[in-house]
This record gives structure tokens, C-alpha cells and sequence, in this order.
């Protein structure tokens, strides 16, 4: 492999190392105990609303990693890095609330 070839296989991991990651690859923040402290109608209502917030926060990085993918294709940049459209934190953050709040759920029957 000639130096050129070897500067274009870097180059090409390093920008596809920097897409964004579909959120099925993010792992969720622990938060176990967090919602202890909610009723159970309380619990199942807050559970419901981050299952719907999740849903669309899970949208919008698939979104950005569709945005990513063309755009790395096209010119070699990923586009949501640059757009601040990447929500994985927010995603990681949300799944944890969910699973916090099942166990919280479970916990009334």
C-alpha cells in the first residue's frame, strides 16, 4: 500500500468513526432509584411520557445519522457533528429514565 492509499483508509476511519451512532448502540444512563419517590399513578404516568419523549428523541438520531451517512458520503463530513442535530446524550439519558421508571412501575404490583 503507497503512502496516498494509506492517508485516504485513515482518513475515511476517522471520519466514520465520527458519525453519529443510532440509538440503538447507545446505552442507557443508570439511574436506578431515581423515581423511588414517585406514587405508582405517579410512576406510570412519568414512564409514559418518557416512552413518548424517548420515541421522538430516537427519531431524531436516526435522522441525524441518515444526515451523517449521506453527508460523509458526499463530502466526506458528518453533517449533525456540525449541526448540533446529534441527540445521543439526551437518548442515553432518556432510556435510562425508562428503565428507572419500569422498575418503578414493577415494583407496585
Amino acid at each position: 500500500m503507497n503512502f496516498m492509499s494509506s492517508l485516504a483508509a485513515g482518513a475515511l476511519l476517522v471520519v466514520a468513526t465520527a458519525c453519529t451512532p443510532r440509538p440503538d448502540s447507545i446505552a442507557p444512563v443508570s439511574m436506578t432509584g431515581a423515581f423511588d419517590h414517585l406514587s405508582c399513578s405517579g410512576a406510570q404516568a412519568q414512564l409514559n411520557a418518557e416512552r413518548a419523549k424517548l420515541a421522538g428523541l430516537e427519531q431524531q438520531q436516526n435522522n441525524a445519522a441518515t444526515a451523517d451517512a449521506v453527508g460523509v458520503f458526499l463530502v466526506l463530513i458528518p453533517i449533525s457533528k456540525l449541526t448540533g442535530g446529534d441527540v445521543a446524550g439526551d437518548v442515553g439519558t432518556s432510556k435510562g429514565a425508562v428503565l428507572a421508571l419500569e422498575q418503578r412501575v414493577a415494583s407496585c404490583s
